[in-house]
């Protein structure tokens, strides 16, 4: 099992102190987890403005990374395609667009993740 990780989601633990290794184990047992590489240069960005932005990157360099032509939500979109991954966001229009595109989704409901059912 395959899951992607947007930029909002590797703040969310620093945010809402959300262990997302131990709930997507919870949710969907023993997965691999991508971060986009188009999301490594966004954190680095948020890195240089935030504190949050300095631990997401550190977080995020425990993962794989994957390659992506495409920057941002296009580019996680892509990973997400690529690999056949479930994607952890909190971006409401982007859920919208990865439903659309089939993808299914994992988002942050009262600190904790859940998956989206439709």
């Amino acid at each position: 099992m395959n899951v992607v990780l947007d930029a909002n989601a590797l703040v969310m633990p620093f945010q809402y102190r959300i262990n997302i290794d131990i709930e997507l184990k919870r949710l969907l047992g023993d997965v691999d987890i991508y971060v986009p590489e188009c999301v490594i240069g966004e954190l680095k960005k948020l890195s240089e403005r935030r504190r949050e932005g300095k631990m997401a990157l550190q977080l995020a360099n425990k993962y794989r990374t994957v390659k992506t032509s495409g920057r941002g939500d296009k580019g996680v979109l892509e990973a997400a395609k690529k690999l056949n991954a479930y994607v952890v966001t909190n971006d409401k229009e982007f859920i919208k667009q990865l439903i659309k595109e089939g993808i299914r989704v994992i988002y942050m409901k009262q600190n904790h993740l859940v998956m989206r059912d439709d």
